[in-house]
Parts: C-alpha cells; structure tokens; sequence
C-alpha cells in the first residue's frame, strides 16, 4: 500500500493596515469670520455667559455635574480633519473628528432636541438591529459648547474593521452654534482610557481587545494647502513607511490620558526661549493651532512679530515670511523645527489675503505645570504615531508629494 504524505503548510494570516482618508474642511472660525460674525459669536459663547445661558437646560442632576465633567483641552472651532465611520446594523454613515485629545466617541441621535442635530446625520438606533440601550446618562463640556447624550452599544465600521458592541454616546442636546456650523457629526476620541466619562471603552481599545489589528499602533499623516478632498489620512493597526523620511524618534508617555510627552525646550532661531527646564505636552489631532500658556504665548507673538485682531487672533504682515524664525520644539533631545511657512496660516477673504499665527494661548495648569498642546500645525509637519502597546510617540518628518494621492 502506498501512503502519499502530504505537507501541510502553514499560511499565516496578515492583517493590512486599515486606512481612513480624512477630508479638510473649512473651520468653524473660518465660515464665522467671512460673514462677519466671529466678534458676535465669541461674545454670546464665553464659556461663562454660555454656562448662565444654558445651564437651566439640562436636569437637575446633570447640570450639578457639567461643571466637573472630562474638558476638552480645546473646543473644535479651528478643527479642520475628518473622516466617515458607519454605525448599526444596516450600517448609518457619519463624519467625525479624530480627536487624540479625548477618549469618548458620540454622534448625534435621532431624538436630538437641538438645532444642531437638525443640521447633521442622526443615528436612529430604532433601525439597527445591533444595538444595545446603555440607558446611563452623560455630559460633554468643551470650551465653546456642552452637549447632553445617552449611553449606548453597537457595532461600528471603521473602513473595513468592524467592532462589535462599542460603547458610543448619543447626543440628545447640543446647546450654542458651534456644533450647528460643524461640518462633522460626530467626535471619535483616541485618548486612554482613563479620559472617558461614563465608563466608556474607547474604540481604539475595542480595536485592541477583539484582535482587529495588527499591531496596537495607529498614526496621522495631515496635508495642508487648497487640495480639501485630500487632507491625509488616519492609518490603524501600523506604519506607513512611504509617508515619512529618515528615521522615527520615539519618545514615553509621561501620563496615560491625553498622549502626553516631554518636552525639553523651545528654541527660537536656535535659542532657548520658552520651556527652559522643561515642560509636558499634549499631542492633540482634536486642536488645530499650536496652543501654551498665555504669557509665554504673549512673548512668542511678540517674537514673530503678530498682532491682536478684534477677533481675538494673531495676524503678521504677509510679505514678511521669509523673514521670520523658525521655531524648533526640543523632544527627546531631537529638534522638531518649524519654519514660517508651516506655523503660519494664510486664509484668503474677499480678495484679501491674511496670514495668522499658528500659536494661541490656552492655560491647562497641572501638577507638572502648565501643557503645551502640539495640534495640527504641528502634526502637519511631521508624521505621528501614536503606540500604545509601548505607550510612546513618534515622530518622523513627513513626506508631502503633491501626487501622493
């Protein structure tokens, strides 16, 4: 009798990086400042006159405790980036923000009271037959707005992973105009998850937790310039290794919330001017502009030769760029340099051509000191990775081919 062996072999299964193209809209603060309305608008959505204004809106039980609930570091006024995810069963398509500064994902429901929600995609959770009723109530405040929702499960699609029984939020109230001038729905958070109110999982430790990925890395590759249909993309699950040059640096988490890291300084042309003995900071895909404490941000205004508009932002004269410094940010003893041409933003009104600072000030006091928040402008110069199997930051200079897409 002959016996044929036959050799088995072993093909072991490879997941692919999952890619989410990201879109760049014009800003909240843009759309304001082109109707004229941005002065109006900051002065009825001081967070104070906002809180006695609003505050008579929620329940009694809600209300006593929007004053203590997880901040935001900044609001969404200057956030530029987004991406589509779908959740339920037939899936619901929304656009989102990918914010690394919060931890809580949530789009509008579909028994939202606000204008807000009027204007945006609501989740009818009736029509999923997916979902899970959280039932516990929560609440959101941000800098410029507070929002009111309900907990709930369900399966959510991000390209082409699919996560079963995420924890979302529904938003029933949305008070103010800063989520009615959002061209996203939503807010998807990458924070850890000690940032999350509610005792929410955030999804990208869902991601984790069922094996949808790779490796437990995710990354931001941000475009800017006039191309808004390709505003980069939210890579998951590794690293794309044509989107940046040289080497990646890495650098620790010092506090697992937002990812924040150290920093050993801020130099100007060279020189050490802000940061001196160090200082932390926030690597923020959720805030647009470079943001410090104010009194530092005061002097660094003063170095590039910005001055205060009357709608509060930081404008220098355009036909002087070429004669700015550049500012580099010192992380793990390496050089992050930005020249004007990166931390200055040039928007076109009317015919007319402003060019605004990249900096603003936002005090964030914490045991450690004041934060430093590395937003946008700062993501957009260099490819960003984000590890939390290792729990640390990488930075590399990115790569910006015109024809990249």
């Amino acid at each position: 009798m002959r016996v044929i062996l036959l050799a088995v072999v072993y093909i072991p299964f490879i997941m692919a990086v999952e890619r989410v193209p990201l879109i760049r809209f014009k800003s909240i603060k843009k759309q304001l400042k082109e109707k004229g309305e941005l002065e109006e608008f900051w002065r009825n959505h001081h967070p104070d006159v906002f809180a006695r204004r609003y505050l008579h809106c929620f329940p009694a039980d809600i209300a006593l405790s929007v004053g203590t609930a997880a901040e935001r570091l900044y609001d969404y006024m200057n956030a530029q980036y987004y991406g589509v995810v779908s959740v339920g069963t037939p899936p619901q398509r929304f656009t989102v923000v990918f914010d690394t500064g919060s931890s809580n994902f949530w789009v509008p429901s579909a028994y939202c009271i606000s204008e807000a929600c009027r204007v945006h995609q609501k989740f009818k959770s009736f029509k999923s037959d997916s979902y899970e009723h959280g039932g516990e109530a929560f609440s959101l405040q941000y800098g410029s707005g507070q929002l009111l929702g309900i907990a709930g499960k369900d399966t959510l699609q991000i390209s082409n992973i699919s996560i079963k029984g995420q924890d979302f939020g529904e938003s029933v109230f949305e008070p103010g105009a800063t989520f009615v001038l959002a061209h996203f729905d939503g807010i998807l958070g990458l924070g850890y998850p000690s940032l999350a109110v509610a005792n929410a999982l955030p999804v990208f430790d869902s991601i984790m937790n069922q094996n949808l990925i790779e490796e437990p890395i995710f990354s931001f590759y941000l475009k800017r310039g006039d191309d808004t249909e390709n505003g980069g993309e939210l890579i998951l699950g590794g690293i794309d290794h044509s989107l940046y040059k040289g080497s990646i640096h890495w650098v620790p988490v010092t506090e697992k919330s937002y990812w924040q890291i150290h920093m050993n300084n801020i130099k100007i042309q060279g020189r050490v001017a802000f940061c001196s003995h160090g200082c932390e900071a926030i690597v923020d895909s959720g805030t647009s502009l470079i943001a410090g404490p104010s009194s530092q941000i005061r002097r660094l205004q003063g170095y590039i030769g910005a001055s205060p508009s009357n709608t509060g932002e930081f404008l220098v004269d355009c036909r002087r760029l070429s004669s700015l410094p550049h500012i580099s940010f010192t992380i793990g003893h390496r050089e992050y340099k930005l020249t004007a041409e990166q931390y200055i933003i040039k928007e076109s009104i009317d015919d007319q051509t402003f060019c605004m600072s990249g900096f603003q000030s936002l005090d964030i006091p914490t045991r450690t000191g004041s934060l430093w928040i590395l937003g946008d402008v700062f993501m957009s110069a260099f490819y960003c990775i984000f590890d939390r199997g290792n729990d640390r930051v990488g930075f590399a200079k990115a790569v910006h081919r015109k024809d990249y897409y």
